[in-house]
């Protein structure tokens, strides 16, 4: 599996992006924070997921763990396949996401292109428990927004050592955000 990939970005289109990595070009999805945060000719790294069905391949991007992992969880919900996970993590940062998805807030990932009702219904009562605690209340906004945890290295590094999303994002809660991303995994693994 391709697990990241780091280059050149030299095209961008629809919701894809081109990335030359040596001379290979590499098409990936992003969700639209992401293509919306890079400019040509930029180096990026992406965590990437590699889908590979009986008639294609596809590599989806994401400019952070946090973000990868949550696209993980989405697909694992029935019925929501790859291109509906890019569609629900394209309406907001994932913070904000998860959030929805933690205050079981259906209305909002309902907007997600390809996304009804009973889908985004379904998305709550699977992944409320796996999400974490929601980081505020109330309804999430419909439009993306640069969250405070978007993308927060504390929990990439904890996610990369092993912890779910839920136990990262639990393990953080009370650890003060302005301390440098070291100390915040030291104390967050001291809990």
């Amino acid at each position: 599996m391709i697990a990241h990939i780091r280059g050149k970005i030299t095209e961008k289109f629809g919701n894809s992006l081109i990335i030359d990595v040596a001379g290979v070009g590499y098409e990936i999805t992003v969700p639209t924070p992401d293509f919306d945060a890079v400019m040509l000719d930029e180096e990026k790294k992406f965590f990437t997921y590699h889908s590979i069905r009986e008639n294609a391949e596809e590599l989806y991007g994401f400019s952070s763990l946090m973000a990868k992992k949550l696209f993980e969880l989405l697909i694992s919900v029935q019925g929501v396949g790859p291109k509906a996970g890019i569609a629900i993590l394209s309406l907001a940062e994932p913070e904000e996401v998860r959030n929805a998805i933690a205050n079981a807030d259906t209305a909002f990932i309902s907007k997600a292109s390809g996304v009804g009702k009973k889908s985004a219904e379904r998305v709550i009562v699977d992944l409320r428990d796996k999400v974490g605690i929601p980081s505020h209340y109330g309804a999430t906004a419909t439009k993306y927004t640069t969250a405070a945890d978007a993308n927060d290295e504390a929990l990439d590094a904890l996610m990369a050592l092993g912890f779910s999303l839920k136990e990262a994002s639990l393990a953080l809660e009370k650890v003060d955000k302005s301390l440098p991303t070291e100390e915040r995994i030291k104390l967050a693994l001291k809990k």
